[in-house]
């Protein structure tokens, strides 16, 4: 393919941010587009999220995606080099569970930290209408400050971000970036020598919780200077040379990024496989205990398909694939997740 890819969405969007950033590193040539305006011939997606990437389809238009994890996958297909997908399946298997880990478990703080605190919540309102349209006038900008405030603060109830989840969040958000850094004095990366779609999944989320967003950025910037220059570097890795780079040996897993598998399970486990019994069950509210607090939240469907889509990965594996990736998850919490009961 040799067209400009077209890529929709905007800086506050730490999706957004996750395929730019992978689009650069693969030398992906593309289009971003910013605002509604410079996008009104393009198809719409059926749900209204972004980024959107448009992609050619056989009658000589485009389709618009939306969901950033078959994207890559997509973009895997087509563009080749540089992949951000392990050969090795166990490696792959590792990488897919920790890009669903950044979307699905730091989005959570993310979207807490935005729009718990009232610093943050000044700074948000205040900033992100503009990235819509910068010529807005003072009293439009304060207008959609407070509209687009009360909007995003009503849907906390999303994330699983209220009174009784907060500990648990701003908990885990330290801990994870204590176990990134650790991991990050052995190896550059998350997935190794090299990038993996895990990593962009995190880096999305850490653009905005370690540079934009005042509170959680403060604490990063203040105990884990290491992970704030990572994010910085992780933005355009453009000029990396991966050639002789390789992704992490999971049958030699180093203990740091079994420390950060030990945080995913003590965190996003139970509260996946709590959601997904809520839904099955029919439940009005997901309760559960993570590390010894209370989590409850609404129920969350398309986490719920996270959680069937992660099991169908685990269940392509061959028999010897899936009892290498057993035994990488034995003891860190994750195993409950493709138990075989679970399956």
């Amino acid at each position: 393919m040799s067209e400009l890819l077209p890529i929709r969405g905007a800086p506050g969007s730490p999706y957004t941010r996750k395929m730019l950033a992978l689009l650069r590193y693969r030398r992906i040539p593309y289009r971003y587009i910013q605002g509604a305006r410079d996008a009104t011939d393009m198809p719409q997606p059926k749900v209204s999220l972004i980024p959107i990437l448009y992609f050619p389809d056989e009658h000589g238009g485009l389709t618009a995606e939306v969901d950033s994890t078959p994207i890559i996958r997509h973009l895997e297909d087509e563009y080749p080099g540089r992949s951000v997908i392990p050969s090795d399946p166990a490696a792959a298997f590792l990488n897919y569970l920790l890009e669903d880990y950044g979307d699905e478990w730091l989005t959570k703080a993310m979207f807490h930290y935005r729009w718990h605190y009232q610093v943050d919540i000044d700074m948000a309102g205040s900033i992100l209408p503009h990235y819509h349209d910068v010529s807005l006038s003072d009293e439009q900008a304060a207008l959609r400050k407070k509209q687009f405030s009360e909007r995003q603060i009503a849907r906390l109830y999303v994330v699983g971000s209220n009174e009784t989840t907060t500990p648990v969040i701003e908990d885990s958000y330290r801990r994870y970036l204590s176990c990134l850094n650790e991991h990050l004095k052995v190896y550059p990366f998350i997935m190794g020598q090299r990038p993996g779609s895990a990593d962009f999944a995190c880096f999305g989320q850490l653009t905005q919780l370690v540079q934009f967003d005042p509170t959680p950025a403060a604490l990063a910037a203040r105990e884990f200077p290491r992970v704030h220059a990572w994010v910085s570097k992780t933005e355009d890795l453009s000029g990396l040379e991966v050639a002789n780079a390789e992704f992490v040996e999971v049958d030699q897993l180093p203990t740091t990024l079994k420390a950060l598998l030990t945080e995913v399970g003590r965190t996003y486990v139970p509260v996946m496989l709590a959601n997904a019994e809520a839904l099955d069950q029919g439940l009005e509210m997901v309760s559960t205990v993570v590390e010894g607090k209370t989590w409850e939240q609404q129920p969350f469907p398309y986490q719920g398909k996270c959680l069937q889509w992660l099991r169908v990965e685990y269940a392509r594996l061959s028999t010897d694939d899936r009892a290498r990736v057993d035994a990488l998850l034995a003891g860190t919490g994750c195993e409950t997740l493709v138990a075989p009961a679970a399956v």
